[in-house]
């Protein structure tokens, strides 16, 4: 599958097509990208790799540099120092490509369904005035909006489907555990008791954690209160002056639990972490944010099985139907 993508993507460079490359989480979608961009830089052409968060930036650097290290390359992303002119492979964030007007003759938009590209339409139209009259636009995503769903059943998107992670284990189904009412808990100084207790158990077991709520109140009060149990955990947020720093120390295993709002739903890979979502009842828990939630579980080979809990004051759509969407995908992988 990963395979036939990667050809995909070779004939859509060569041909200045577009292209949509719909990959569950942990798919490979970064490596199936090599063979299109060593045909792009093979023929002098300026490829763009576009994203809307700057930690995908921050983790997608070192990989692009070690797959192409003849290549000049320039990662930017707010407060960057990368020199952008002469950069044959640019990674930015879609931000970025304000600075440039018909500057790329690929232009690879990553996570394309995720806040703010998908909401923000200054941010598509730099994309098209970033790229050249003539050039390929490739799409990736695991969770394409239902309007690109539909341009591809109309045969308006040409699309390449991979249901299956590169190490060929099922994507972790995720679990949901009735929490009773936690915004009053934590009110009253307290953690919800299975919270507690599955973070304790992460801690015994030294097992890295996701700890995903849903705004940046919750993220502060239950952050505090974590601390208590070990100093080590962080809380890391849009906004948070030191975010980069704390993603970086998580990526160094020197933090066991950080507690997230949904920034964290990409571009951050863990080897052997577990995740969970308090409160996924609320409202900023799409399907898609949920889905994404769940791909950061299980995304390495020797670490496939890993563990992905809702705590709910209630199920919502939302949450059916991500959990529907993951076994969907992992039917599908099994068919083929």
């Amino acid at each position: 599958m990963q395979e036939a993508a990667s050809q995909k993507m070779v004939e859509a460079v060569a041909n200045g097509n577009e292209l949509l490359v719909w990959a569950v989480c942990g798919a490979g979608k970064t490596e199936i990208l090599f063979k299109g961009i060593q045909t792009a830089l093979e023929a002098g052409k300026k490829v763009c790799l576009a994203s809307p968060r700057s930690d995908v930036v921050l983790e997608l650097k070192p990989r692009l540099h070690k797959a192409f290290p003849e290549t000049s390359i320039a990662a930017l992303y707010g407060g960057t120092e990368d020199r952008f002119e002469n950069a044959m492979l640019t990674i930015a964030t879609t931000h970025q490509l304000l600075r440039f007007y018909k500057a790329f003759d690929v232009m690879i938009v990553d996570e394309v369904d995720a806040f703010p590209y998908s909401m923000d339409k200054a941010l598509q139209y730099a994309v098209s005035t970033a790229r050249k009259p003539e050039s390929s636009l490739i799409y990736l995503t695991a969770t394409p909006s239902s309007h690109m769903q539909q341009l591809v059943k109309k045969g308006q998107l040409d699309a390449v489907q991979i249901p299956q992670r590169y190490h060929g284990h099922p994507l972790p189904v995720p679990s949901f555990k009735w929490i009773g009412n936690w915004k009053r808990k934590l009110e009253k100084g307290k953690l919800p008791a299975l919270l507690e207790e599955w973070i304790k158990k992460h801690l015994a077991e030294e097992k890295q954690a996701f700890l995903f709520v849903p705004d940046i109140e919750t993220l502060k009060t239950a952050t505090a209160l974590l601390k208590e149990l070990d100093t080590r955990i962080e809380g890391v947020f849009a906004e948070d002056p030191d975010r980069k720093e704390k993603v970086m120390k998580f990526r160094k295993k020197e933090t066991p639990v950080i507690v997230t709002t949904t920034i964290l739903e990409r571009g951050v890979t863990i080897p052997n972490s577990d995740a969970c979502v308090l409160g996924a009842e609320d409202d900023v828990f799409t399907e898609s944010a949920l889905v994404q939630i769940c791909g950061r579980v299980g995304r390495h080979a020797d670490f496939p099985n890993g563990v992905i809990l809702f705590f709910h004051f209630g199920k919502t759509e939302a949450m059916v139907k991500g959990r529907h969407h993951i076994q969907r995908m992992n039917n599908l992988a099994e068919k083929r």
